[in-house]
């Protein structure tokens, strides 16, 4: 049985290894509750989950404070600050179970963390990838600004088909048994100085941009929250809870 609700909270401005250890508990709880769903059917291919079973998803949005993540695939020389360089910057740096590169949070970035059971909407983590990128898109679209993808990376970009291509949305997923964490930043009003600390995802020849940076003022970060909830669940189907 297919559960399209989705719970959706707000956990504000939130330490990023508290975030962090909070989705691993609603990640673990979810696939934990798929494999007694599995143990509970007979072995039979093709076979449905029982009805009075269903697992939950989750859409939480948050801001962090200062702090650089890599993920699996990334390199730690991305980071081009020391101990003393990030006590400097009131900043931490944390190697997490995420795919890609390095990348940055801070306050005035919306974060989003979709935690959510695939096998609920579809079984393809690129459609996936694909499916966030499209929500964010359609939120810079509701401000005028004109927004697309970037050949063979993730994330979101302005002028991508040209020599001003400037990222503004960088994506880093976990999936396991098709659940998934982690998600999506999208710069609104953060200070974009924080990126010159590093390689973004590993890419050093292209800018980053922010909401602010665009449209030359800040941005109600609630209203982007929102249009982009709102986006998200129309793409995925969802019916908010």
């Amino acid at each position: 049985m297919k559960n399209k609700k989705v719970v959706v909270q707000d956990w504000g401005l939130i330490d990023y290894k508290e975030a962090w250890a909070k989705q691993e508990k609603l990640f673990s709880d979810t696939t934990k509750l798929k494999i007694e769903m599995r143990n509970r059917q007979p072995a039979i291919v093709g076979e449905q989950y029982a009805d009075d079973i269903v697992t939950p998803n989750y859409l939480i949005f948050c801001e962090h404070p200062h702090v650089y993540t890599l993920g699996n695939s990334g390199k730690p020389e991305h980071l081009l600050l020391d101990e003393k360089g990030l006590q400097e910057n009131d900043a931490v740096y944390y190697h997490i179970n995420r795919g890609g590169d390095i990348t940055y949070h801070g306050p005035g970035q919306l974060v989003a963390y979709p935690i959510l059971d695939l096998d609920n909407f579809f079984t393809d983590i690129h459609l996936y990838l694909r499916t966030l990128e499209e929500a964010v898109i359609l939120t810079l679209a509701d401000y005028g600004l004109k927004a697309g993808r970037y050949p063979g990376y993730t994330g979101v970009w302005l002028d991508a088909d040209n020599g001003r291509a400037r990222k503004i949305s960088a994506m880093g997923v976990r999936c396991s048994r098709w659940v998934t964490m982690h998600g999506l930043a999208f710069n609104l009003n953060n200070d974009l100085g924080y990126f010159k600390n590093i390689i973004p995802c590993g890419i050093d020849d292209k800018a980053v941009t922010s909401m602010k940076q665009e449209l030359g003022s800040a941005v109600d970060i609630k209203q982007v929250q929102n249009l982009l909830q709102q986006h998200i669940a129309e793409l995925f189907g969802m019916e908010i809870i």
